[in-house]
């Protein structure tokens, strides 16, 4: 058994790393402001007497005695990383500070939650981990793309300096249960419009790619990275390789939910990528051959399947206000 931390426990991706890290025998201790995290995603847990729920931000200092530490506390949607950018950028250099602190002094393994996000726009296609990237350090996306950024610096420097055992994975599109109804993504967005027969909105013309990952594939690709040699640091790119259109995952969306939904669309953001797709080669010949084994036709029929849950469910908590 060892003894886990998971900053950003309560959020979507770290809600299901704590469940898959309890199922295989470990103690858990979730750690969470709820900035974008929520308790019912980790309410289910709670009666497990291995796990523990900490409400705590992690731009200040946290003393604890773990094994491993997986850093995954920051908003990751637009919406609400660009809510408080200064916030943002905080949680990511001076949250992986602390967290790098705290391994130094335990002499535990930690591994950072970076995103593709650091390679900007690319202007290489697909992206490897050795691509740099082409980001805006001034514009609105950059309290994310370059706090993300700096705490892999900050990784690098404290494996360098002070020999803290690191592991860095970054993260492209993923989707799946527990995403937040109201957290700005691509998927959830389409998803909550046309189970509410509203219009998808595009921004742009549609043209502009992405992949997606369903949830659990990532999670796998995280615990095999944790769990390889001291001597693979990374960065390593966790991602679906197959690509499509803004108007091809808005098309599927409204074909599995059976909406009438139209699209309209709007004015892309600034900044918004025009392409992002991983090269996963490291991945495979390093995590065991890990690859996505979810379709996105098949993953995303298990989010709409939460997704209308969530719906009704609110449905119900209204009416029952009313009454």
């Amino acid at each position: 058994m060892k003894r886990i931390l998971i900053t950003g426990g309560a959020g979507f991706i770290g809600s299901h790393l704590c469940e898959r890290m309890l199922e295989e025998g470990n103690e858990v201790i979730c750690l969470d402001n709820y900035f974008t995290g929520t308790k019912k995603n980790i309410v289910h847990l709670l009666d497990n007497p291995y796990f523990e729920l900490v409400r705590h931000d992690i731009t200040m200092p946290y003393f604890i005695e773990v094994d491993e530490i997986y850093n995954l506390a920051c908003p990751a949607s637009p919406v609400h990383y660009q809510y408080n950018p200064i916030k943002t950028i905080k949680t990511s250099v001076m949250g992986a500070i602390n967290m790098l602190g705290l391994a130094k002094r335990v002499k535990a393994k930690i591994l950072q939650a970076s995103t593709s996000e650091v390679y900007g726009d690319p202007e290489l296609h697909p992206q490897p981990e050795y691509y740099w990237g082409n980001v805006n350090p001034i514009g609105p996306r950059s309290c994310y793309d370059e706090g993300k950024r700096c705490a892999e610096t900050l990784f690098m420097d404290y494996h360098i300096q002070n020999n803290v055992n690191i592991k860095i994975v970054r993260i492209f599109n993923t989707y799946g249960p527990n995403m937040n109804p109201d957290d700005g993504r691509v998927v959830s967005n389409f998803i909550v419009q046309a189970l509410k027969g509203e219009d998808l909105t595009i921004f742009g013309n549609g043209t502009q790619t992405r992949s997606f990952q369903f949830v659990d594939d990532l999670i796998e690709g995280m615990i095999r990275m944790m769990n390889t040699p001291d001597e693979l640091t990374g960065p390593v790119n966790l991602g679906n390789q197959n690509e499509f259109t803004m108007l091809e995952l808005a098309e599927t969306i409204v074909d599995l939910t059976g909406s009438g939904s139209g699209l309209i669309f709007k004015e892309l953001p600034k900044d918004d990528p025009q392409q992002r797709r991983p090269d996963t080669t490291l991945a495979k010949s390093t995590l065991q051959n890990w690859e996505p084994k979810v379709q996105l036709r098949e993953g995303l029929g298990k989010t709409i399947e939460y997704f209308e849950s969530v719906l009704n469910q609110g449905k119900k908590e209204r009416i029952s206000i009313t009454n």
